[in-house]
């Protein structure tokens, strides 16, 4: 949905935005990747002046620079990554996803704007057939596979590199790569490195 009006606070943000950034795609960010990949990665949301700019999830912000690093090191990617929609990056056996589609105010999307949300999730999971390993970016992403997968969250809490196996799939989740995560070193270059490899490994792919 181009101009998705389903959240009223989400859409009149991007209306206001429009008028001061009217260079930028200011609308709901699509998926990047092939829907016939193994693995998927759900983030949170797009950043105002990074996917929210370019159109396409992770590019133009600090927690693009980290992920498509790692995406590239462990063959998930192909390609520069130049932070621009037009850098020539392709992904690999892989897709990138938001549990929430439209950028919200101070990264911060409301419960009730992420389950409204939810549905679209739902769609790319359904839409994957040859998925195998869904990686988890943050709790609000763990929290959304967990509700679109319909298992308790009490039985699946957050953890930084656990792995569930659900209904076929495995989930595993990690800290979110955003700046924050990794200044204060909640979340390091080494422990998103290995929680990267492990999810492409548990997808059966290999450099």
């Amino acid at each position: 949905m181009p101009d998705c009006r389903l959240c009223p606070r989400l859409a009149a943000f991007r209306d206001r935005n429009r008028e001061l950034y009217p260079e930028y795609f200011d609308a709901p960010v699509p998926s990047f990747g092939a829907v016939d990949a193994r693995l998927l990665i759900v983030g949170l949301a797009p950043g105002l002046h990074g996917a929210n700019r370019t159109g396409r999830p992770f590019t133009g912000d600090y927690a693009g620079d980290l992920l498509f690093k790692m995406l590239l090191k462990h063959g998930l990617a192909q390609g520069a990554y130049d932070k621009r929609i037009d850098d020539g990056l392709k992904l690999a056996r892989a897709c990138i996803a938001n549990a929430v589609r439209c950028v919200p105010p101070e990264n911060k999307p409301t419960p009730a704007e992420i389950k409204t949300c939810r549905p679209f999730l739902a769609a790319q999971i359904a839409g994957m057939k040859n998925l195998k390993v869904i990686l988890a970016l943050g709790k609000i992403a763990h929290d959304s596979v967990c509700d679109v997968l319909k298992v308790k969250k009490s039985l699946h809490p957050f953890k930084h590199g656990i792995a569930y196996e659900i209904g076929g799939l495995t989930m595993i989740s990690s800290y979110h790569c955003s700046r924050y995560n990794t200044n204060t070193a909640r979340l390091t270059e080494a422990m998103f490195d290995k929680v990267v490899a492990e999810a492409a490994a548990l997808a059966g792919i290999h450099v």
